[in-house]
C-alpha cells in the first residue's frame, strides 16, 4: 500500500434539509470533487429526501427564517411571500449564471458519477418508496450502509 500523503480521495456528503441553498451547496461540492477527480456520494435524509424526490425537487424553497445569511429580522423572513420572493430571486440569479435546475443537476452528477442514497430510516418515516424518487438514485440505505460505503483512508463525511 502507497503512503498516504493526506489526500483527499472519496467525499461523503450528507443532505439533511432541502432548502435550496442547501441543495445546491451539497451538489456543487460533490460536482467539484468529481471535477477533481475526487470520488463523492450523496446521502439524503430526513428532509434531505426532497431534492431527490420526483414530486418536490423542483419545488425547493430558500429559507428565510433564521438564516442569518438574508440580514433580515426573523420577523421579516416569516412574512407571507418572503419566502417565495427570495426563492424567486434566487432562482433568477441562478438562471443568470447558468446553473441548472435541480433536476438537471442531478443528472449532472450522475452522469459524472456521483453515487446517490436515500435513507432507509427516512424513507420509512415519510413513507416514501423508491420510485417516489429520482430515478437514477442508487439505492435506499441504512446509515450504516452509507458508512460502510465511506470506509477507507483519505475519505471524507460532510454534514449539510
Amino acid at each position: 500500500m502507497s503512503e498516504y500523503n493526506g489526500e483527499i480521495r472519496k467525499m461523503m456528503i450528507i443532505l439533511s434539509k432541502a432548502t435550496l441553498e442547501n441543495v445546491y451547496a451539497a451538489f456543487v461540492l460533490a460536482n467539484g470533487a468529481r471535477m477533481e477527480g475526487i470520488e463523492a456520494e450523496m446521502f439524503f435524509t430526513f428532509f434531505g429526501l426532497e431534492a431527490i424526490h420526483k414530486e418536490k425537487l423542483e419545488h425547493l424553497h430558500i429559507a428565510t427564517v433564521g438564516n442569518p445569511a438574508m440580514h433580515m429580522p426573523t420577523m421579516l423572513g416569516g412574512l407571507p411571500g418572503m419566502e417565495a420572493l427570495a426563492t424567486h430571486m434566487m432562482k433568477k440569479e441562478m438562471e443568470r449564471i447558468d446553473m441548472p435546475d435541480v433536476h438537471e443537476f442531478l443528472d449532472i452528477l450522475t452522469a459524472s458519477g456521483v453515487k446517490l442514497w436515500a435513507c432507509k430510516l427516512a424513507m420509512d418515516m415519510f413513507h416514501y418508496k423508491k420510485e417516489d424518487m429520482y430515478d437514477d438514485i442508487d439505492g435506499v440505505i441504512t446509515v450504516g450502509d452509507f458508512y460502510k460505503q465511506g470506509s477507507g483512508i483519505g475519505t471524507h463525511m460532510l454534514f449539510i
